[in-house]
């Protein structure tokens, strides 16, 4: 039976260089730096990789996120993989745990993780499982 775990983060997205237009469709690439309070402290780092579409409100990324602190007490660190797309605004987004990524006491972690973002604050709820 899952866990779960809730809290809040701080994200800081630093864009790169080398955004490109393919017909109308903006690619680009963002280092990611976030900050985990509540169950889940500590820190996530990674990449995303954005399509940004003429039409407002529809867009695409996928991202790949290094998480490193604690979970429930259980101290190491483990990878978050992203997929998101935006329809004419109607947000659909998947963020699961890379499976075997966990190290030291998250080892074997397994997990899905939902955010939701009201008035510029961030929260989560990460339902996850951890070996006995």
């Amino acid at each position: 039976m899952p866990t779960i775990a809730r809290g809040q983060f701080t994200v800081e997205m630093t864009p790169q260089p080398g955004q490109t237009d393919m017909g109308g469709v903006a690619l680009g690439r963002m280092m990611l730096d976030k900050h985990f309070e509540g169950d889940l402290s500590g820190r996530g780092q990674g990449e995303m990789l954005t399509a940004l579409t003429p039409v407002k409100g529809s867009a695409g990324y996928v991202a790949v996120e290094r998480f490193t602190g604690s979970l429930h007490g259980h101290a190491g660190s483990f990878v978050f993989q992203h997929s998101g797309t935006m329809d004419h605004g109607a947000q659909r987004l998947a963020i699961s745990v890379v499976p075997d990524s966990g190290t030291d006491g998250l080892v074997g972690l397994r997990g899905t993780f939902k955010l939701h973002v009201a008035e510029g604050r961030h929260t989560y709820e990460f339902k996850y499982t951890l070996p006995r």
